[in-house]
């Protein structure tokens, strides 16, 4: 019985345990706050590519690593490698323009309004069809993505194929393809 016993508490401690590595409860953001448009949730401005502002406009310090809130606006027809989250689910929602994306097998386009939720382990990747564009995503559990972007953001000059597979294997993602080309 005493087995039986310590298999049940082990079992029904795994989800705890799981969850206990993302929280820290002395961050979590206990008042409400504005983030206004154009700017990022605590004075950083990040570039995707170094042009297009890619800003976190709610973070995982606000929210226990629970989500992390981002505002792409796209100057150009560009978008990420194809890639996978090992940990984290994604959405985005356009807010502007047009937008292309590849989930697994399925090929979709978005326009402003639409919403596209994208599994973690499913290799994706996606394109601004428009001249402009703006995107509003989020990853569940945050892990690490703020970070990855402030690496990136931090190079000097862009990385080499093998560099950027090293960031992304670091921050719990990995590269698997080119990015998508009109």
């Amino acid at each position: 019985m005493k087995r039986k016993q310590f298999l049940l508490t082990t079992i029904t401690a795994i989800p705890t345990l799981a969850f206990g590595q993302f929280a820290d409860p002395k961050s979590r953001t206990k008042n409400p706050f504005v983030v206004r448009s154009g700017k990022s949730r605590f004075g950083e401005p990040m570039k995707y590519k170094g042009v297009h502002p890619n800003d976190v406009i709610i973070s995982k310090k606000d929210t226990e690593n629970a989500l992390s809130v981002f505002a792409f606006t796209g100057y150009s027809k560009v978008g990420p490698s194809l890639h996978l989250h090992f940990h984290q689910d994604e959405f985005f929602s356009v807010v502007e323009g047009n937008y292309r994306f590849v989930v697994g097998k399925e090929t979709m386009q978005l326009w402003a309004g639409d919403t596209i939720f994208l599994p973690r382990n499913i290799p994706h990747t996606w394109i601004q069809l428009t001249e402009t564009g703006k995107l509003l995503y989020a990853v569940q559990p945050a892990g690490s993505l703020e970070e990855f972007f402030k690496e990136m953001n931090g190079l000097k000059k862009p990385p080499t194929e093998e560099e950027a597979k090293q960031i992304h294997l670091k921050h719990g993602m990995k590269l698997v393809g080119p990015p998508l080309q009109l």
